[in-house]
């Protein structure tokens, strides 16, 4: 399945952050025979369907996944797919719901819990497969639009980093596939390691940024729990940033890019200076050995995506503005589809024009490479 790209596109509005909604055949269709009574699979339960994945306890539904465009009172936690916007699974469908939103570009990320239950699962073999498996249908849907599509391929974490090399060479020259999205360090565990440099240089070769979607985790995804879900979704974010920097990893590769999706940038410029603080007191006796103030590397190699934060609009000025980017969430709960522009217009009154267009689609088509899908 292919679509014609044509002249290339003049982007006026990029999301950062958008998901697919994964088929229920997805793993159990393209999975080996072996693994297939293991692959996850959709289940029809009295409520609606869900995912039975190995190693969750409880079924994961996906109602507030897809939801966009729902009106409040209709949003529930189960629903049959049948019943949800195709724009999560089919890109033809997708296409129409960016046009009818005015977003001209949209990054790919998988379904949170569901990629998570696959990227903590510690058997190497159905790890990697399920791994392929997704990346392999994802290929397939950006390939139907690269100069719109941008996907966020799985990175795996099991196998040791050989294996994560393999995956970034096997996928990242695809159409449409120009990043990865890690769900724990590269080596396998959530502490950063030395051997975690060979897919940092395989990513800065290509010049292909990393991504985390929110926080690294190894847990097994469980039923909604919290008081209030989403709150505080930065809080994984600073010490993911903190162990890069002071492991080195951009003295070494200084052309590294990394961005954080859906996790707000109000809270980066006190965390920046506290960091930047302790570097400077620090120092002299612990001797980091790095390059740069930790400042200068933040301002440089972070990206942040953000849905709603007003307080980090109104406090711009504290921002290297090139490392903001917008996103709407799409097909997600916290999606303001199809108003996403009007919502653009109550939040970003004030900011100049300029700064406009970086975070609304100059930042993403830098960083993830709009724009030059035809030469993949």
């Amino acid at each position: 399945m292919t679509s014609s790209t044509g002249p290339t596109r003049e982007y006026r509005l990029i999301n950062s952050d958008g998901h697919v909604t994964e088929p229920g055949d997805l793993w159990t269709s393209r999975v080996s025979t072996k693994m297939r009574d293991r692959a996850p699979r959709m289940q029809r339960f009295e409520e609606g369907d869900a995912w039975i994945i190995e190693g969750v306890k409880d079924p994961i539904n996906f109602g507030w996944n897809n939801v966009a465009g729902v009106p409040p009172e209709d949003i529930k936690a189960w629903v049959k797919f049948e019943d949800i916007r195709p724009g999560g699974y089919d890109p033809r469908a997708r296409l129409d719901d960016m046009d009818r939103d005015r977003v001209d570009g949209d990054v790919l990320f998988p379904t949170p819990r569901t990629s998570q239950a696959i990227f903590a699962n510690p058997d190497e073999e159905y790890h990697l497969e399920m791994i392929r498996a997704y990346n392999d249908w994802l290929s397939e849907f950006t390939a139907y639009a690269p100069d719109r599509f941008c996907g966020a391929a799985m990175l795996p974490n099991r196998g040791g980093v050989k294996a994560a090399v393999a995956e970034i060479e096997r996928v990242l020259d695809r159409p449409g596939i120009r990043t990865v999205v890690l769900g724990a360090w590269p080596n396998g565990s959530l502490s950063i390691s030395p051997e975690d440099d060979e897919v940092w240089g395989a990513l800065s070769d290509r010049g292909v940024p990393v991504t985390i979607h929110v926080a690294l985790s190894l847990s097994m995804p469980g039923a909604h729990k919290a008081k209030l879900p989403g709150a505080g979704r930065y809080f994984d974010a600073p010490n993911r940033m903190i162990e890069m920097i002071f492991s080195g990893v951009f003295d070494r590769f200084p052309k590294l890019n990394v961005f954080f999706a859906e996790v707000d940038f109000g809270w980066v410029p006190y965390t920046r200076e506290q960091i930047d603080n302790n570097y400077h007191r620090l120092d002299p006796s612990m001797r980091f050995n790095l390059s740069r103030p930790p400042r200068e590397t933040i301002d440089r190699h972070f990206h942040f995506g953000y849905m709603s934060d007003a307080f980090g609009l109104d406090n711009l000025h504290h921002m290297n503005v090139e490392r903001v980017l917008w996103s709407s969430d799409y097909p997600h709960v916290a999606a303001d589809y199809p108003f996403s522009w009007r919502t653009i217009q109550a939040t970003m009154s004030g900011i100049p024009n300029a700064d406009r267009d970086l975070i609304l689609h100059k930042n993403a088509e830098r960083l993830f490479g709009f724009g030059q899908a035809s030469s993949n």
